[in-house]
Formats: C-alpha cells, sequence, structure tokens
C-alpha cells in the first residue's frame, strides 16, 4: 500500500510557533511522522492577569525559542543540515512574539543555507487535520473548516493548499475569547476555556436564560459581544457574594448558548457552500475550543445530520503548535518545491487567509 502522503516523504521539516502565549518547536517528516516537539507554555505567566499581556509573551519567546529549536532537533536525532526548510509563523499573532519566531527562522535560515517559509497560522490550523500517522490516509479536499480559537472564529471552506473561501466570521469577538472573558468574570480562573467547561459539569444549563447571537439570521458570521455581556448581567443581579452553584450554573448556561449559537451558524455555512456548488468531504473543528467537549457532542450530532463524518485534529493539534506549522510548509513544498518565502519577509499581525474576502475586523486578526 502506498504512502497516504504521497511524493512528500523527503521532506523534513523544523517549524516554530510564537504567535500568542506558546512557544513552540517541532520537527516533522512529510510522510505525518512527528520526530520531536519541545514547547513551553506561558499560562502561569498571564495568569494573574487573566489573560495574555503581549509584553510578557514576547519576552518569554525571545527567551525560550532558542533552546526550544536545540531540544526539538536533539530529541529528533537531526542536524540542521537534514532539514528541507525552516518555517515560522508570520502571522496573524501578537506581532512581539511574531518577530521573535520570525527572526529565530530567518537565522537558522541564513546560518545553515535553509529555504524559509513564513506560515500563515491560520493555515497551520486549516491544514492540521491532514497532519495524520504515516499509515492514515488524512481527510481530502474540500472540507468545510469551523475554526474556533482564543483569537479567530470563522467557517472556511478550504479547497486546497492555499485555496480557502471565508464563508463566514466574527465581527466582534471569537469564541476562546468569550470563554476566558466569562471565567474571569466567574473567578474561575485562566486559561477560560477548560475552566469554564469544568464548572458547567456541575451547573444547570437551563437556569439562566441566555441570548444566542445571530442564531436563525442568514449567513454564518458569528458574534459573542452581546452573550458576554450578558454573562455580566446576570452575574451581577444575583445575591452576592455569588454561591458557586451560581457561578456553575451561569457557566454552564453560558457554553449552552455558545455551542447553541456554533451550531447554528455552522449548519447555514455548509448550506451556503453547498448552494454554490461545493462537495465537502467532512466537517472539520479546529483551534483551541475544538478540546470542548460540549462543542464536539454538538458538532457529531450536526455532522450526523448532514450525513458527513466530523473531523476534528488530536487535542495537541488543536491548541496553538509547532507541528502544524511545519506541516502547512511540508504541504506547501508538495505543491511547489519552490514556494519559499523571502527573507525580507515582514511580521504580520493581520493576514487573512482568504485575500478576496470582504474585510472584516476581526478576521485574520490575533486580538
Amino acid at each position: 500500500m502506498g504512502s497516504p502522503h504521497p511524493n512528500v516523504s523527503d521532506h523534513l521539516v523544523l517549524g516554530l510557533e510564537t504567535s500568542c502565549d506558546e512557544t513552540a518547536a517541532a520537527v516533522v517528516r512529510g510522510d505525518g511522522a512527528v520526530l520531536a516537539e519541545a514547547l513551553v507554555s506561558q499560562i502561569d505567566d498571564h495568569a494573574p492577569y487573566g489573560g495574555v499581556v503581549p509584553e510578557i509573551a514576547a519576552r518569554a519567546h525571545l527567551e525560550h525559542a532558542d533552546v526550544l529549536v536545540a531540544e526539538a532537533m536533539r530529541r529528533a536525532g537531526v542536524g540542521f543540515g537534514d532539514l528541507t526548510a525552516v518555517a515560522a509563523t508570520g502571522g496573524p499573532g501578537l506581532i512581539g512574539g511574531v518577530i521573535v519566531g520570525t527572526m529565530t527562522a530567518k537565522a537558522i535560515a541564513i546560518a545553515h543555507g535553509l529555504p524559509y517559509l513564513a506560515v500563515n497560522h491560520l493555515e497551520g490550523h486549516a491544514l492540521s487535520p491532514r497532519l495524520t500517522a504515516p499509515d492514515v490516509a488524512p481527510v481530502a479536499f474540500p472540507y468545510l473548516l469551523l475554526l474556533v480559537s482564543g483569537g479567530h472564529c470563522q467557517i472556511l471552506s478550504v479547497r486546497g493548499v492555499g485555496d480557502y473561501r471565508r464563508l463566514g466570521a466574527t465581527i466582534d469577538d471569537a469564541l476562546g475569547e468569550a470563554f476566558d472573558k466569562t471565567a474571569k468574570l466567574l473567578g474561575l480562573g485562566f486559561p477560560g476555556g477548560p475552566a469554564v467547561q469544568n464548572a458547567a459539569t456541575t451547573g444547570d444549563a437551563k437556569r439562566f436564560a441566555l441570548p444566542r447571537p445571530l442564531a436563525g439570521r442568514a449567513g454564518c458570521d458569528f458574534s459573542f459581544s452581546g452573550l458576554k455581556t450578558a454573562v455580566r448581567q446576570t452575574l451581577e443581579k444575583q445575591a452576592q457574594p455569588v454561591d458557586d452553584q451560581t457561578k456553575h450554573d451561569i457557566a454552564a448556561s453560558f457554553q449552552a448558548a455558545a455551542v447553541a449559537t456554533v451550531l447554528d451558524r455552522t449548519r447555514n455555512g455548509w448550506a451556503m457552500a453547498t448552494a454554490d456548488g461545493a462537495h465537502h468531504t467532512a466537517l472539520v473543528c479546529a483551534g483551541g475550543v475544538a478540546a470542548n467537549t460540549a462543542l464536539r457532542v454538538g458538532l457529531n450530532g450536526l455532522a450526523a445530520d448532514l450525513g458527513c463524518p466530523l473531523v476534528v485534529p488530536e487535542t495537541r493539534l488543536c491548541t496553538d503548535n509547532a507541528q502544524m506549522i511545519a506541516w502547512a510548509a511540508i504541504e506547501r513544498l508538495a505543491r511547489d518545491p519552490n514556494d519559499h518565502d523571502s527573507l525580507g519577509f515582514k511580521p504580520r499581525p493581520r493576514w487573512p487567509l482568504d485575500p478576496n474576502a470582504a474585510p472584516m475586523a476581526f478576521a485574520g486578526a490575533k486580538a
């Protein structure tokens, strides 16, 4: 049986990810084998503030990037001369961190005569479901992607490497940000996604009737600002200090409202793509919020209704990681071996994946 990843098995790429609050380096082979990964999380650094502080993040990336590259190469058992290329997130993201990763990758490329690839962080997520073990066939193009994370919330038709059509995006906040802000309001800790999910397991999702923003309307854009406001207003109406059970009930009600909204918007996105002639092979969910159990259960039901499989990458590939950055570079090289970027590439805080989509304030940005 031939490799599920034809014509790329000879590639070996070092990837770096520094777009937000995790510093990571990974060595990935073209057949989908992850030879090594080294990662440092900054959760403890940002927890006292209830969110990511850009200056702290940038300084942490600067401190750890070189060490993690050396560790990943050591664990992989390869030298720089064995690499096909070096890749790093070029945006979108917190610009200080993106600069650190970009300059580190460029320095390696110059020192070792390697091709350099600037990878769009969103493309890393978009192609992550295709990073499978060498003996597992990746999801085939085209597929419908629900991208939900702390900084991004979009629905995209992934037609091929470098070929993406954005069908919908958030008009205000990303879903992950809404989870973080809700957790902060309730005093549940950081990061907010796991904290809210944990609290919701012992909460009553029917106790508080929270809004489902844009649900029932045409299109598949998202809005979570009003839902956050409703959480704050609900919290303020409770007897003070608010008891733990009430906090858990609010968390459960918020999570139920958020999931219902996402399912409504995603169903519309599938219908829009189908009406436009697309025949998607699967519904894919990627990004940090894809790890949410309630969302996965809801998407499984939706996929069954649509008559398609639901594909969700492993949890390690949903959060920000260097494997997906290296893999996106491999996919680009498989399409065109000369698809390299100039060392003059400038890091980008904003970098929409679909350049033909109408400009939106929160599309292709990592806030």
